[in-house]
Order: structure tokens, then C-alpha cells, then sequence
């Protein structure tokens, strides 16, 4: 038997408790396996508390084994997918990823001078962990005179900053000598990830690694972050979701190193709790539970 409905008059108002969450606006590619680039940031941003907001740069065609080509938007659809949502919202960060040519990186710059965006953090994504490369020498430069000198940090891994700064990097002082080459380039902080090590087990170099050591150079001062190596293959994302990561630390206030700590923390909880998915690079876990508080 059914009850009758209530009368609406003898229904009381129920308050209805709104937030206010940090907006956080991802530019970056489609991986349309899901474990890197602008699927991976919308994640970060949500496990981080912030709302995620997002712009497609490039539909790229790859998986776990690797990526297989892309195919760009021009600058102008990208342009037009940013301002509506700067229009609407109040943006608290913006993390740039793959942005495949001048065009769209200048497009993009162009967007985030006009609205004055504070916490950018850039991505320079030039090439995959599997070796394609993902943009051209004339989009590199362009990406190093337009957002470099407007980004909150710089966030390159190793190959990413040999190619910037322009020669190999096989040392402690060749990773200080390339932070010091990117801020004559403009950038006012850089995040050398050093994930991608070469040279001997037995070097010194590679010994400072296994660590799984970051190098934070916060203008001139550097400071090494350092967390337990990791022997895995799950590391799809790991960039994307570092950087990410960071942009929705700061989205929410905090101060940049401590907003660098915080994402490299959750990024090595995310690697070691990572699922088995895929043939190849099996995605971190970007796991709101891993958060740290």
C-alpha cells in the first residue's frame, strides 16, 4: 500500500550546505587510455578537493605500450574552450601539459596574461617515456618565450631538460648548470624530476637517485626532495599527475614548496598502490584516500 504524499505545507525547508572548491584549469592532450594527460589531471584535481575545469590540446593515440601519433586542435578551438571557462569561473590555478605547436602555446599564453593567472605551473611534455616526440624545436622555443616567464614553476624531467637546456645531463652540477640555463631562459622556479636517471649503478649520480630524488630549484636555492625508489613499471602518468597535483596544492593556498612535497608524497603512494591495468606502463593510482592532510 502506498503512503499518501505529504503536503507541502507540511514540509520544512531543508538547508542546503554549498562549498566553494578551488577551480583548477588543465590544457593539456587526451590520453584516451585514461592513466596520463588532461584525464589524469581532472582526477588529481578532484582527489585534491579542488573542481577540475579542462581544455583538449591534442587527441593523442596511445596506451600503456606507448603513444602512436595525435592529432592537434587548432589554436583558435583552444582558445575558445579556455575563455568561457575564465568567463564563468574564478580560476585559482592553471597546469599546462602537451601543447603541440606555437600556436596553441602562444594562444594559451595569450589567455593567461589577459586574465592574470598567478599559479601556473608548466608541463614542458615534449616527449613521451616511449620516444615520440610529442612537439617540434620551433613549439619548444616558443614554450620557453611565452610561458616560462609567466609560469609559478617549471616542472621538465630529465630528457625534457636536456633538450631545453641544450646539452646532457650526467651530473649533480649538469642539473644545477640546466636549472640555472632555464631561469636565464625565464623560468622563475624549476622542478628537475629525477625519474628518468642514466649512467652506472655505481656512479654517484645514479646512487643519489635510487633515492628517487627531485631537484627543487626555488630561484637559486635548491632543495632536494627525496622519497623511497620505487622497482615498478606502473608509472603512466606520473608527470601528469605530479604537476597536477602541485597546481591543486597551491590552488588551495599552500606555499610552493610545500605544495611540491605534498604532490611527490602522493605521487609515490600513488605509484606503490598502482593497479594492474594495461600491458605496458600500468597507471598510477590517483586515489583521493592518498592525500595527505
Amino acid at each position: 500500500m502506498q503512503r499518501p504524499l505529504a503536503n507541502s505545507k507540511d514540509l520544512k525547508p531543508v538547508t542546503v550546505l554549498r562549498t566553494e572548491p578551488a577551480v583548477c584549469l588543465s590544457i593539456a592532450g587526451l590520453d584516451p587510455s585514461g592513466g596520463a594527460g588532461i584525464l589524469a589531471d581532472v582526477r588529481t584535481f578532484a582527489a585534491f578537493g579542488c573542481f577540475p575545469a579542462a581544455a583538449v590540446t591534442s587527441v593523442t593515440f596511445q596506451n600503456t605500450e606507448g603513444v602512436f601519433g595525435s592529432v592537434s586542435q587548432s589554436p583558435e578551438c583552444v582558445r575558445r574552450q579556455i575563455v568561457p571557462v575564465f568567463d564563468d569561473y574564478e580560476v585559482a590555478a592553471v597546469k599546462t601539459g602537451m601543447l603541440p605547436d606555437s600556436g596553441v602555446i602562444k594562444a594559451v599564453a595569450d589567455v593567461v596574461l589577459d586574465r592574470r593567472v598567478e599559479r601556473l605551473v608548466v608541463d614542458p611534455v615534449v616527449r613521451s617515456t616511449s620516444g615520440f616526440d610529442l612537439i617540434d624545436d620551433a613549439a619548444l622555443r616558443s614554450l620557453i618565450e611565452n610561458l616560462f616567464p609567466i609560469a609559478a614553476l617549471v616542472t621538465p624531467n630529465l630528457p625534457e631538460a636536456e633538450r631545453i637546456a641544450g646539452f646532457a645531463i650526467e651530473s649533480l652540477e649538469d642539473i644545477s648548470k640546466a636549472a640555472g640555463k632555464m631561469r636565464d631562459l625565464g623560468a622563475k622556479n624549476v622542478l628537475i624530476k629525477g625519474g628518468h636517471v642514466p649512467g652506472e649503478e655505481t656512479g654517484e649520480f645514479r646512487i643519489e637517485t635510487r633515492k628517487a630524488v627531485d631537484f627543487l630549484f626555488l630561484g637559486e636555492d635548491l632543495v632536494k626532495l627525496e622519497a623511497e625508489y620505487i622497482e615498478t613499471d606502473a608509472t603512466h602518468g606520473t608527470g601528469c599527475v605530479l604537476s597536477s597535483a602541485i597546481a591543486a596544492r597551491l590552488a588551495t593556498g599552500s606555499e610552493l614548496e610545500g605544495a611540491v612535497r605534498s604532490a611527490k608524497l602522493f605521487v609515490n603512494k600513488a605509484i606503490r598502490s598502482a593497479p594492474l591495468v594495461g600491458k605496458g606502463h600500468s597507471p598510477i593510482n590517483i586515489d583521493p584516500r592518498l592525500v595527505d592532510e
